[in-house]
Order: structure tokens, then C-alpha cells, then sequence
């Protein structure tokens, strides 16, 4: 029988239990094919029942396998990497091994496939979530570490350092959970020295599903610890309180995970913490770098136990690069040629009305005093820029502030001025201190803050559920655009929308290094975080990143691609550029894109071109966006991108309607919109559309778009097709019959049987015979007992070829046609029939016992097998 069936390449079963599933590629072929396939197997009208027990996923070719788990998406789909080379010769013979040979290995050979299973795949707030190889290895070593003791009994501890963003907090909870497994007793501790982080990290505890307790007070914390309570969350100054009741823990099976460790292991409190926690075991976790003066203090804490650096972040698609561009806003405000100059550089992609309208603000400008212009400036930048980069693509925007008074301004001034941009500021509590408090302290700002400070409380009800509302409507809404802070949510934050992060506020060394990190999160369509800084960080970035003193505590080697100068970035529009040429290269006459059009008719071809003009986009809009872009080419080459970037979104919406292309352009779309838009004439390019049906009213005006009869006639032969392929198994018979004469005429053509004119004419014939719903078969109408039944006519159309003998066939095969239709209205009431292994057995059994019948009527015979195999079919596919 005829069933939609599914057959991955490998499933791995352990006792009968699938619990992997391997989706594998040729070399030619990108391993997003096979993860695509994956992932598509696991929706609800494939094969999700195969997928209940699988815990592992992995798809790829020789030499980029990723895997991930179910449910994750194409963008977390991951590389697996060794940490000590495999020698996997007794194992692979005759050949190299290859990449897919090592991750196989490393993911299901038996001990490591237990473990993983075991304990490190966790459910994140409903997500189901693998350990990557960083997690897991730093946890193996962890656990190694923890066995050894010293002179006195306490364990060996030590510092992880895993870049910000590549999952530091669940590796936390898995290294948890690992130690309760192997040390029942065990007493779990996690301190941070934030109470929005302890929320933080208790949140991240709960939604994996690990019960942890959460100390409200210093008595509380006592309280816990001599409790039977397993985990707890703690910030580290309620130690203080614990220290002087005179509570003093010596077992040596209390785990101590502190995280941003660079800041709570010195003081006075870390100091009351390890004298509670006499025999604790510490395991310090950093998002960054150690600084040179940290050094000697680690090495006492028990040294650095595994690293995962930004570079090695970057490089496996961990998290994404960060491009950084500097704009010197001082520079505009003192000198008037600068300030013309940087209205000139704006002012180039905007229209008459919008750079009338920029004339009357830059005037405004000269007006403010010097302090208050500035912030009046920046927010006119950041209104262009974001307006042009940002705004209706999806992603978001930070901007760091130097005070509660500068936040707080920079919101009145986007509400009164660009009110099109949503934006919300984050700040803590006005008598707590927060930023540049000279800034804060005149009576004036403190009287401004105050006055929007008890407008917000007046509405949220106190600072928790105003912080936690704010982030929340950033990270899963669209009401803000922009979020404006001060010091809070420029560590522990993670908002994977948020693109670009705008900077006016002095960082240095692990604050500035937490602060960029903001924008460095994974998300569809997203290739980078973008870090604009307005007060000359990092200069021109035109030197080592230690050079600079920000960043000048550091070894060079640990901040290594920590960000990119984004002149890295423009100089890319070229070589993107010059990949369109020389695919083109072999169209003869450059000036005519019916020629491009027809040099694309090879599918291949296509998706290079989709390819190719997709990079091009990204960088081109990226780069008219900076500054930078005039210090990399000139206006004529300037010019000649954005002309060449038209005719290339013209060409690809031709040759998409041309050849009814399916393409899923969504992931970068809206970008790619954004850039015509915003430097591109809206005039000039007209929109990509979703692909239009052949039964859309606006269809035939797509066609007409076309230039030339050879381009229509394709276009509607290609929506025809894809209707055809669409419709296929519902009428085999009919619609194979189409499907050759559509091929008839594009032979004929070839060969120069059909002009142009005449292709297009049979090309429309076909259209008309679909959009009406040809009554006629190859001998005339359908008998008038089945013409109004679509399901009488396909069981008419294809089964009669298995009428192989007898007298009166032509009303056995209308009448059979008739009650095969009349069974299945009756045996298909229930949704789901489909999947019903009853209604099939009694569908079959009732077609069986009318042929019997029909036999012994009319003498007839027949293939019972082939008519029953076609019939399910058609049944299926006209439901």
C-alpha cells in the first residue's frame, strides 16, 4: 500500500529504543540539508512518533556534521570537538577518518552516549537543551578536580572561565546535578554578589527542573544551611550575617559554584563566606578574561580548571562576532566644519522632505548648551541609524548610559522627538547608587529622576515587577525598540533580538568586555552584534585591543576577535561583489537581464545567485550604514554598489516569479527590504512578494511584469508544474497527462518547433485547463454520474486499466467509481482516519466485497491488489 513514509539514514537504539537519529550527506551537499530533513521528520504530519525517545539528532556530510537534540532549530545545530586527539585507526580502515567518523565516535560510542543521556540534556524553560563539548569536558575536569583533597581535607576547586553567551549558567546546573549524582550528600551553594543575578541563576535552576532554594536574608541563609536543603542560591553579602551567628560548616561535601567570580573572590564578604564554609569546595565561574593583577589570587582560589575563550566562541558559531565602529560626537559639537560634514554623510540617502526636516534639528542644535547638546546629538544619530538598520526587521536595540540622569534624559528626548522609536529605561532604585553619581548628585537631576522614578513605581508597583516587566516586553514582544540603561542588564542579561548596542558611558576591562557581550547572542537572520561607541573606547580600532586602556589589563591572546573592526566588515562588500561578476561572467550580453534570466534556468545556478546576493546585501547594508564606509571606497564605487544591488533585486524577483520559485528567503527578508528601502529609491525596486499561486487574482500581473513571451510562458509553466506536483498524487492519471504536454511544449521549443508567441499561447492553454477544472478526459466528458465529484473522477481516471476482463466494463467502471466514493464518505467521519489501522481494514474489506460483487454482476476481473494499493492513495490525498 501507498503510505507518506520517512526514512532517516541511521537510527541508533539502545534496548529496542531509538534514542539517536543520523541524517548523513555527500561531500557536494551542506549539512543544512540534513538538518533541515531532521527537523522537518519531527513536525506533527511527519514522522514525530519516532522522535519521542530520540535524544540525540546529528546530520551533516564528511567534514561538517553538527548536532544538537529535538525540537532545536537549524541555528543551534552545533559542531562536537575532541578535547584530546581520537585515534580512531582500529575503527575506520583503509581511509583518513574523517570529521563524521570523529563526532559519530564521540557522540555514540557506548560510555559517551550514556552520559549524555544520563546527565546532560536538561529541559531550559521547556527547551530541551545538550551539553556542548565545552560544558561537557569542563565538567568532566571539574569532577576530576574535586576528587583530590589537601593536607587539611577540603577539596581542590578551581576557575572555569567559558565566554559570555556560550551557556555558562547551565553548565552550572549540569556540573550540579553531576555532583549530587556522584556524592549523595552533597550541598550545593551558588553565589552570586547581584540580587537580579541570584534571581537570574535561581530562575535558570527552576526551569531545568532542579529544586533550589533561594535565601531571602541572612537569617534565612543560616537557616538553610543547616537544613537538609540540597541547592542553594545565595548573594554573597548575607555570608556576613551567617559569619557572625558563629555558624561554622566544616564538611568537606559542600560545593561552593560562584559565578562572575573576577568580582567576589576578594573582600571582606568572600573572606565571612569561606569562614563559614571552612572545608568548601570552591568552583569560580568567569564570562571573562582574567586580568594580569587576578592572576595570583586564582592561582590560590586553585587555579584555572578549563577555559573557552571568545575566539574559540566565535569560531564555532557559538556566539556571534561583533563588529565595532567609533563615532567621535565630540568632534561634531566643537567644531562647525565637522558637524557639516557629518550632516552631509547623513544626509545623502535621505529624501527633499527628510533632509529639510534634519536641517531644522541640526539647527535646534546650536542652541543647547554644550552638555545637553550632546546627548541631543547622539539621540539624532542613534534615531537615523536605527531607523535605518534596525526598525522593522526584528531585532533590537541597548543603549549604555553614563547615569540615572543621562538614561532617564535620553528617554524624554526619543519620547518628544522620535516617537517612533519605543523605548524604556532600566535603572535602580534613586536612592541606591548606580553610574556616575556627580552627574546625579545637583538637586535638579535628582529631582528629574525622582519625578520619572515614582511615575514608573505608580504604574508597576514596586522595582522587582518593574524590572521584570521591562525585560520581559524587550526579549519576547515588540513594544520596545530600544532599552536604555545604566549599569543594570549590561551583565547577566541575555536578549538574543538585541543587535546593536550603542555606547555613551565609560567602560573598561571586564565591565566593557560583559557590556558588548549584550549583542553577541545567536538568532535567525542575525550574522553579528554591532557595538557603536560614542566616547572613543576603542578609537579607530586601528591597534591591538591592548593597546587600548580599556582593555590594556588583559593578555591578548584571551581577547582575541573579542570585536572586529567593522571597516573588516565594508571592505567584504567587494569581494561579495565580485563573486555576482564572475557568476555572471559567462552571460554574453551584460546589458540585457532577459540574458541573465535565461543563464539562470539551471536551479544550481540559482541558488548560487540567492547565495552570493544575500551576502552582498548584508554587508552593503551594514556598511552604508557606517560611517566608515567613505574611509573604504569612493562615491563612484559607493554608487555603483547600490546600482548593481538594484538590478540584482530586480533580476531575483523576475527570475523567482520566472521559474515559481519556493525559495525561504524570510531569514534575512526583512533585511534585505530594509536596505532598499532605506538607500535604495522605493520607486526604483519593487517588493518581493511571497510567490503568487496560479489562482491568485494577482497572478497574471506578475506574468505581465516579465519582459518578453519566452519569460511569461515560463513563469506560467512553472507555477503550472509546481500546481501539478502539488496535486499529483490526488489524480495521477490526469495530472501525469499535464505534466507531459507541459513538457511537450518546452522540447518543442528547444528545439525550435515553437516560436516564442506560440509557447507562450500553449503555455496559457495549460493555465486554462487548470483553472477550470477540465471537465474532459482523452475520449470526451466524464459520464454525468461522476462530473460533480472530484473523488469519483480520479477513482474513474486510474483504475481503469485494472478492469482486465467482462462484459458491460464501461458502466462497471462508473458504477465502481460511485460506490468507491460512497465507502469512503461513510468510513472517514473520525479526523485522524488517516492513521487508523481500523478504518483502513474496513475500507479495504468493503472495496474487496464490491468487486466480489461487481465480479459475479458483470463477469468482470480484476487486479484486486493494484486497485486496492491506488485507491487507499487517492483517498488519502483527496481528504
Amino acid at each position: 500500500e501507498i503510505e507518506k513514509t520517512r526514512r532517516p539514514d541511521l537510527v541508533l537504539f539502545i534496548n529496542g529504543i531509538p534514542v539517536g537519529v543520523v541524517e548523513l550527506k555527500k561531500s557536494s551537499v551542506e549539512a543544512a540539508q540534513g538538518i533541515s530533513q531532521i527537523i522537518r521528520n519531527q513536525e506533527k504530519d511527519e514522522i514525530p512518533q519516532l522522535f519521542k525517545y530520540v535524544q540525540i539528532t546529528l546530520a551533516g556530510n564528511n567534514h561538517t556534521p553538527k548536532y544538537a537534540t529535538v525540537m532545536t532549530s537549524k541555528k543551534f545545530y552545533a559542531a562536537w570537538k575532541e578535547e584530546e586527539a581520537l585515534d580512531l585507526t582500529h575503527l575506520v580502515v583503509n581511509r583518513t577518518p574523517s570529521e563524521l567518523d570523529k563526532t559519530v565516535f564521540s557522540l555514540f560510542s557506548k560510555a559517551r552516549v550514556i552520559a549524555l543521556i544520563r546527565s546532560f540534556i536538561l529541559f531550559d524553560d521547556g527547551a530541551k537543551k545538550i551539553t556542548r563539548y565545552q560544558q561537557f569536558f569542563a565538567i568532566q575536569k571539574s569532577l576530576k578536580r574535586i576528587k583530590t583533597f589537601d593536607n587539611v581535607g577540603r577539596r581542590a576547586g578551581g576557575l572555569i572561565w567559558h565566554t559570555q553567551g556560550s551557556g555558562k549558567s547551565l553548565t552550572m546546573v549540569m556540573l550540579a546535578k553531576e555532583i549530587k549524582r556522584l556524592i549523595g550528600s552533597a550541598k550545593i551553594i551558588v553565589v552570586t554578589d547581584r540580587k537580579d543575578l541570584d534571581k537570574q541563576i535561581h530562575d535558570t535552576f527552576r526551569n531545568s527542573e532542579i529544586p533550589a532554594k533561594k535565601a531571602i536574608s541572612g537569617r534565612n541563609l543560616v537557616e538553610l544551611l543547616q537544613s537538609g536543603t540540597s541547592v542553594i542560591t545565595t548573594i554573597i553579602n548575607k555570608f556576613e550575617k551567617v559569619k557572625n551567628e558563629k555558624v561554622i560548616l566544616d564538611d568537606d561535601n559542600i560545593f561552593v559554584l560562584v559565578d562572575e567570580s573576577h568580582r567576589s573572590n576578594s573582600g571582606d564578604m568572600s573572606r565571612a563566606m569561606k569562614k563559614v564554609l571552612i572545608k568548601g569546595c570552591y568552583i569560580g565561574f568567569t564570562g571573562t578574561p582574567l586580568m594580569k593583577k587576578e592572576r595570583n589570587s586564582f592561582a590560590n582560589f586553585g587555579g584555572e580548571i578549563h577555559r573557552y575563550t571568545i575566539d574559540q566562541a566565535v569560531k564555532d558559531k557559538a556566539i556571534l562576532p561583533l563588529l565595532y565602529e567609533g563615532r567621535f560626537v565630540d568632534q561634531w559639537i566643537v567644531d562647525k566644519k565637522s558637524m557639516d560634514r557629518r550632516f552631509d554623510k547623513i544626509a545623502r540617502d535621505l529624501n527633499e522632505e527628510q533632509k529639510l526636516d534634519l536641517k531644522k534639528k541640526w539647527a535646534r542644535f546650536q542652541n543647547v548648551a554644550g552638555s545637553e547638546r550632546r546627548l541631543e546629538m547622539i539621540a539624532e544619530d542613534i534615531s537615523i541609524h536605527f531607523e535605518a538598520q534596525v526598525k522593522g526587521t526584528g531585532f533590537k536595540a541597548m543603549l549604555a548610559t553614563n547615569s540615572k540622569y543621562e538614561a532617564v534624559k535620553y528617554h524624554q528626548l526619543f519620547s518628544e522627538l522620535y516617537p517612533n522609536i519605543e523605548t524604556a529605561f532600566v535603572i535602580s532604585r534613586t536612592d541606591s547608587r548606580e553610574g556616575n553619581e556627580a552627574v546625579d548628585e545637583s538637586e535638579d537631576n535628582k529631582a528629574f529622576v525622582n519625578e520619572h522614578w515614582n511615575e514608573l513605581m505608580q504604574t508597576y508597583g514596586d522595582e522587582d515587577k518593574y524590572l521584570t516587566k521591562i525585560k520581559d516586553k524587550f526579549v519576547h514582544s515588540n513594544e520596545i525598540d530600544l532599552l536604555i540603561v545604566v549599569n543594570k542588564l549590561l551583565t547577566g542579561f541575555d536578549a538574543p533580538r538585541a543587535e546593536y548596542l550603542y555606547i555613551d558611558k565609560e567602560l573598561k576591562e571586564h565591565n566593557l568586555l560583559q557590556a558588548i557581550a549584550r549583542v553577541n547572542r545567536l538568532y535567525e537572520g542575525k550574522d553579528f552584534g554591532f557595538i557603536i561607541d560614542y566616547r572613543g573606547l576603542l578609537g579607530d580600532l586601528d591597534k591591538a585591543l591592548t593597546a587600548y586602556s580599556g582593555l590594556s589589563e588583559f593578555d591578548e591572546d584571551d581577547i582575541a576577535s573579542a570585536v572586529i573592526n567593522i571597516k573588516d566588515e565594508i571592505a567584504r562588500v567587494k569581494t561579495y561583489y565580485t563573486n555576482l561578476k564572475e557568476l555572471f561572467a559567462g552571460v554574453v550580453n551584460q546589458a540585457d537581464q532577459e540574458s541573465y534570466e535565461v543563464y539562470l534556468a539551471d536551479e544550481s545556478k540559482r541558488k548560487q545567485f540567492y547565495d552570493f546576493l544575500s551576502q552582498y546585501a548584508r554587508a552593503l547594508k551594514n556598511s552604508l550604514s557606517s560611517d566608515k564606509i567613505d574611509d573604504v571606497f569612493s562615491e563612484d564605487e559607493i554608487q555603483e554598489f547600490k546600482a548593481k544591488m538594484r538590478f540584482y533585486a530586480e533580476l531575483r524577483k523576475a527570475i523567482k516569479i520566472r521559474y515559481f520559485e519556493v525559495v525561504d528567503f524570510a531569514q534575512y527578508e526583512k533585511q534585505m527590504q530594509k536596505l532598499l528601502d532605506t538607500f535604495i529609491s522605493a520607486d526604483e525596486v519593487n517588493q518581493l512578494t511571497k510567490t503568487v499561486n496560479i489562482f491568485n487574482d494577482g497572478f497574471n500581473q506578475e506574468v505581465e511584469r516579465l519582459i518578453g513571451s519566452n519569460a511569461r510562458a515560463d513563469a506560467i509553466l512553472s507555477a503550472s508544474s509546481a500546481f501539478i506536483s502539488e496535486k499529483m498524487d490526488s489524480n495521477p492519471a490526469y495530472y501525469e497527462k499535464l505534466s507531459r504536454k507541459i513538457s511537450q511544449i518546452i522540447d518543442d521549443y528547444r528545439n525550435k518547433r515553437l516560436s516564442e508567441e506560440e509557447k507562450l499561447a500553449n503555455a496559457k492553454e495549460i493555465q486554462q485547463i487548470i483553472l477550470s477544472a477540465n471537465d474532459e478526459d482523452e475520449t470526451g466528458h466524464y459520464p454525468e454520474e461522476i462530473q460533480d465529484s472530484p473523488f469519483a473522477k480520479a477513482v474513474y481516471d486510474n483504475v481503469g486499466e485494472y478492469f482486465i476482463s467482462g462484459s458491460n466494463l464501461t458502466q462497471a467502471h462508473i458504477e465502481f467509481s460511485v460506490q468507491v466514493e460512497n465507502i469512503f464518505q461513510q468510513r472517514c467521519q473520525r479526523p485522524d482516519w488517516v492513521n487508523s489501522t481500523e478504518t483502513k481494514n474496513n475500507i479495504h474489506g468493503d472495496i474487496q466485497e464490491l468487486l466480489w460483487n461487481m465480479g459475479d454482476k458483470h463477469k468482470i476481473s480484476f487486479d484486486v491488489d493494484k486497485m486496492l494499493e491506488i485507491i487507499r492513495s487517492i483517498g488519502i490525498n483527496n481528504k
